[in-house]
């Protein structure tokens, strides 16, 4: 998708020019054969902040200079070229490939750098699919690690942070998002629950800690309150045992009197299905007693009834 993206952009540029009337002295450079003047005036448009000109020049000298004395310095400009014109994908790739074919380049750290940054820039926000995220946290820690002493590193480790705090935000929105659910599916809230605890053990310092834990006494609850009777004691005690870790963990919570509310219904829930359970056994115990007694009527009347057979 890069590659369709970025030949998007130079062709986009490459039609502007060629549609602007008589060929221009830039258009006659783009299309002669000094390579070295076209190196130099791609250098002299990046330095005036020309990037779509600039460009289209490096694009036509990547594969010309390859391997030469100039082919390092025209690289980092080219890849410098695509972040400026905000092409971020292509952009990675090609200050990676920078750091990995030239490693002891002065500009190697840079590169390193820039790569890693431009997957920070492309990270999407917390709603959408968060590859992106994780490969971006996973290249600036190898820049981390490569470069530990690099005054760059400081800023990539709170880089990590700020994407991190993005995860973090989808797992509880996701979590959040099957409570909501659950008025459709009760199945949802023990969901909710299952997907509170796994962001907890994957982010165990989570910013959202407190109401986390909360919205797992909530989710619990409302599962027991949608179930069967015969569920609901077993469920309601499950909401009950998340309380206490909740007061346990957060015993001066501002949000400790509605934890406290659900932990009193859930009680007020066992002792209201216990309650519903013996009135149905009472019910089932009074249908299969008339039950019997009828069995008993019918086989004594039975009984009272002579069959006569005539006598031939």
């Amino acid at each position: 998708m890069f590659k369709i993206k970025h030949l998007l952009i130079l062709s986009f540029t490459i039609i502007l020019l060629g549609t602007a009337g008589c060929k221009s002295k830039f258009e006659k450079l783009r299309l002669s054969n000094d390579v070295a003047k076209k190196y130099q005036e791609g250098i002299r448009l990046y330095n005036k902040k020309d990037y779509s000109k600039a460009l289209i020049l490096f694009e036509g000298l990547a594969q010309k200079y390859r391997g030469t004395a100039e082919a390092e310095d025209l690289n980092y400009y080219y890849a410098f070229t695509l972040y400026r014109l905000k092409d971020y994908t292509t952009a990675r790739y090609k200050f990676k490939e920078f750091a990995e074919t030239y490693p002891a380049s002065k500009n190697a750290e840079e590169c390193r750098y820039m790569g890693a940054y431009c997957y920070y820039l492309d990270s999407p926000k917390s709603s959408l699919d968060q590859e992106n995220t994780y490969k971006a946290i996973d290249a600036l820690q190898l820049f981390i690690n490569l470069y530990p002493k690099s005054d760059r590193a400081t800023q990539a480790a709170q880089y990590i942070s700020d994407l991190r705090n993005k995860l973090e935000t989808k797992a509880f929105e996701n979590a959040k998002l099957y409570y909501t659910m659950g008025a459709y599916d009760i199945s949802n809230y023990k969901a909710a629950v299952i997907a509170l605890k796994t962001a907890q053990t994957e982010f165990p310092d989570i910013k959202f800690a407190e109401e986390m834990n909360l919205l797992i006494v909530k989710s619990q609850y409302m599962y027991a309150k949608n179930s069967y009777a015969n569920r609901q004691e077993e469920r309601y005690t499950e909401a009950i045992g998340y309380y206490n870790e909740f007061t346990e963990g957060y015993p001066n919570s501002k949000l400790a009197k509605e934890a406290k509310q659900l932990k009193d219904d859930s009680e007020a829930g066992i002792v209201n299905a216990k309650k519903v359970l013996a009135e149905e056994a009472a019910l089932i115990a009074k249908y299969n007693a008339l039950e019997s007694q009828g069995k008993k009527q019918k086989d004594s009347t039975n009984k009272k009834v002579e069959i006569k057979t005539p006598i031939k």
